[in-house]
């Protein structure tokens, strides 16, 4: 009678060192995220209690009351300096950049992943791709050479138009305004938005728009029911990067822009001001106090900026289970 020899104890040994070897793996990469994330914390706390520091300094002797003020004279004596006028123009031109860049970069990116043909799309993802690669002081001479003279004929056709508003009413000066800004800084976001917008969207299920073919959805059909709700997420998350660039920008919109001190409603007028540009405008000639007095604006527009993001966190953690990105 033949007996079967027991197996090598060799295989579980291979497995179990294996098994150890990724266990080591896992852990040394879980360590390194886990303090890149605590040093990312550590960096933003260090900044912020550095602005925080530099502005106290500057807000004790300030004054003007320094939301409401809308003058900015830090080297005057006594100093009189305020966010007002820099806090409107600021929103004002972020709000225009985004409501004009955020369609258009979303139909490029739907024009690019479901409409192009393979010819057409690659060399236009590839020219989109180097314009997001542009420094900005190059829009911002674009801007001041080209992009302002060009823009007087359609504003005084929209003060035509629509000038009964006073929002859009034009006085046919040079067209250094919020809008122009608004304008130069949605021309500078549109390719980040749209990279990424075309990225999320290249991801989105094959079977589900396979299905939905089958059905015999149309294009704009399968788009709107398979596509859209799975980038719904990745589309907010790219708009705020691009908000977050149009928040921070500094050299372009100081090139197109002329600042004043005026709080107007006349988008299409010379004025105006945002945080980026006074501070690049007026670092140079400001002393140890002016300089404090521009931290104190720069943490609001750090302040402004974290309240975006978690805003921006919290709209893409509440539609997260409605986009069909668990699938």
């Amino acid at each position: 009678m033949r007996t079967t020899a027991p197996p090598p104890p060799e295989a579980p040994r291979k497995k179990g060192r294996r098994r150890s070897a990724t266990r080591l793996g896992d852990r040394v990469f879980a360590g390194l995220s886990k303090g890149s994330g605590i040093t990312l914390l550590v960096i933003m706390g260090a900044i912020a209690a550095f602005l925080a520091y530099r502005a106290s300094l500057a807000l004790a002797k300030n004054e003007g009351n320094f939301l409401t003020t809308f003058q900015w004279d830090a080297n005057a004596d006594p100093p009189v300096f305020g966010i007002a006028v820099l806090a409107f123009g600021t929103i004002v031109s972020s709000v225009i950049a985004m409501v004009i860049a955020v369609p258009i970069a979303v139909g490029i990116a739907l024009f690019i992943t479901h409409y192009a043909p393979r010819r057409v799309a690659a060399p236009l993802a590839y020219v989109i791709d180097l314009l997001a690669a542009v420094p900005s002081i190059v829009y911002g001479l674009w801007g001041a050479l080209f992009l302002v003279p060009h823009l007087v004929g359609p504003y005084e056709w929209l003060d035509d138009l629509l000038g009964w508003t006073v929002v859009f009413s034009f006085d046919g000066s040079a067209p250094r305004s919020l809008m122009t800004a608004g304008i130069l800084l949605a021309i500078m976001i549109l390719p980040i938005i749209t990279n990424v917008s075309r990225e999320v969207f290249r991801q989105s299920p094959q079977t589900q728009q396979e299905a939905a073919l089958a059905l015999g959805a149309t294009r704009w059909e399968l788009i709107r029911m398979s596509v859209l709700p799975f980038g719904r997420s990745g589309v907010i998350s790219a708009s705020m990067l691009g908000l977050g660039r149009a928040l921070g920008e500094t050299m372009a919109v100081a090139t197109v822009l002329s600042p004043s001190a005026i709080l107007s409603a006349k988008l299409l007028e010379p004025g105006g001001g945002t945080f980026a540009q006074n501070i690049a405008s007026a670092f140079k000639e400001a002393g140890e106090f002016g300089r404090d007095a521009l931290i104190a604006s720069g943490l609001v527009l750090f302040v402004i900026t974290l309240l975006v993001n978690g805003a921006a966190r919290l709209i893409i953690a509440r539609r997260k289970e409605y986009s069909g990105a668990n699938a």
